[in-house]
C-alpha cells in the first residue's frame, strides 16, 4: 500500500526569527520527500519572513497575502494543499523527526478523521521544558460520548483527512486567532479521532502566544483578547452545528455548549471577579452537568467546594484545596487505634 501524500500547511505572521527552524524540522522528517508537500502562507508579515524563506526554493510553496487573520490564511492554504492528509504547524513550532511517519501510520485506518498529540513545550524565557496537558481522546463522539466530556478541541498539533475537512470549510474569516481550534473542535462531530501520548512536536512559549501553559501567568490584556477571540470562534462553531442539523437534545452537543460557556465564564471571572452567588451558580451548573460522570469522591469534593465558595467567595476559592489537604494530613497523623498497654 503506497504511503499517503501529506500536505504540511504552515501559517506565518511576523515569525521570521523562528520560521527557518520550523521549515527545517518539516523538511528533515524521516518520511519520503516525494510523499510530502510544504505550503507556507504568510499572512502579511512585515518582518524578514519572505527573505528567510528564499533559500528553500522549490522545496516549499510560499505565498504572501494581505493580513486577514489565521482563518483567512488557513482557507487559502487549504485550497493549495493536494494531499490526502493535511498536517498543521505554526511558524514558531517544530516537528520532531518521526511526526509524519506516525501520522501516516495512524491514517491507515480509513475511517479516521483526525490524529493529534501533545507538545513538548519550551519556555523561551526560562528554558523550562514540559509536556502539554490538554486532554487526549481516542474514539467516536457518538459511539463513546463519555470520552469527550472534557475534550478541548486541539489546534496546531492536528492532522486531518481531507474528505472530513472539506465539510468544515471555509473557516469563518472573522476568526482571526484560534482558527485551527475551530477544526479540532468540530471534526469529532463527523468522524472518529485518535490521539497518542507521545510528543511529536515542540511548542514555543513566548510573549505572543494565545496559549499559556500556566493560566495564572497570563497577562490581563492577553486573557481579554483571547476571550474575545474564543467567543467569536465558539459562536461560529455553534452556527455550523445548527446549520448541519445538530441539536442540544444530543448529549455530545449539549456538553459542547456547556464546556464553551463554562470556559468563557471562567476566563471572565479572572478579569472581573464574580460575587459569591454568581460563582456558586457557576460551580453548581458544572457539577450538575458532569457530576454523573465523575467518581463519587470527586463529585463529593466538587459539591463541597461549591457550597464552601459561598463562604470564601471567588478571591479565596483557591485556598479550599489547601485547607482540605491540610485537614487530611492532620487526620492521618491521628492514631487509628488505641495503643496496646505496656507490660
Amino acid at each position: 500500500m503506497p504511503l499517503p501524500l501529506i500536505s504540511i500547511l504552515m501559517t506565518a505572521y511576523n515569525y521570521g526569527a523562528f520560521i527557518e527552524e520550523a521549515v527545517d524540522s518539516v523538511l528533515s522528517q524521516n518520511y519520503p520527500p516525494d510523499r510530502m508537500e510544504v505550503v507556507v502562507v504568510d499572512d502579511g508579515s512585515s518582518d524578514d519572513t519572505a527573505y528567510r524563506l528564499t533559500k528553500y526554493g522549490p522545496r516549499i510553496r510560499y505565498l504572501q497575502k494581505p493580513n486577514g487573520g489565521q482563518a483567512s490564511a488557513l482557507n487559502l492554504g487549504f485550497t493549495l494543499c493536494t494531499g490526502e492528509i493535511i498536517s498543521l504547524i505554526d511558524a514558531d513550532d517544530v516537528f520532531f523527526p518521526e511526526k509524519l511517519s506516525r501520522v501516516a501510520e495512524a491514517f491507515e485506518d480509513p475511517e479516521l478523521g483526525m490524529f493529534y498529540h501533545p507538545f513538548l513545550e519550551f519556555d523561551v524565557e526560562t528554558g523550562v521544558r514540559r509536556q502539554s496537558t490538554f486532554p487526549l481522546v481516542t474514539g467516536s463522539l457518538f459511539r463513546e460520548p463519555e470520552k469527550f466530556l472534557w475534550y478541548g478541541g486541539p489546534g496546531t498539533c492536528i492532522s486531518i483527512r481531507r474528505k472530513f475537512l472539506d465539510p468544515l470549510l471555509p473557516i469563518p474569516e472573522e476568526i482571526r486567532m484560534l482558527a485551527d481550534g475551530y477544526i479540532g473542535g468540530l471534526v469529532p462531530f463527523i468522524a472518529p479521532i485518535r490521539a497518542t501520548a507521545d510528543c511529536l512536536a515542540g511548542y514555543r512559549l513566548h510573549g505572543k502566544n494565545a496559549y499559556y501553559a500556566t493560566e495564572s501567568q497570563m497577562p490581563p490584556d492577553v486573557r481579554e483578547k483571547r476571550l474575545r477571540m474564543f467567543k467569536i470562534e465558539f459562536e461560529a462553531m455553534c452556527r455550523w452545528l445548527t446549520a448541519n442539523g445538530f441539536t442540544q437534545s444530543q448529549p455530545p452537543v449539549k456538553w459542547f455548549f456547556q464546556r464553551g460557556l463554562h470556559f468563557m465564564e471562567t476566563q471572565q471571572f479572572a478579569l472581573s471577579p464574580p460575587g459569591r452567588l454568581r460563582f456558586f451558580r457557576h460551580l453548581a451548573r458544572y457539577n450538575l452537568a458532569y457530576g454523573p460522570y465523575m467518581t463519587p469522591r470527586l463529585r463529593a469534593i466538587n459539591w463541597f467546594n461549591a457550597f464552601a465558595s459561598l463562604l470564601t467567595g471567588y478571591p479565596n476559592f483557591h485556598r479550599l484545596d489547601q485547607w482540605r489537604l491540610a485537614a487530611v494530613r492532620r487526620i492521618k497523623r491521628q492514631p487509628t487505634s488505641v495503643p496496646a498497654p505496656r507490660h
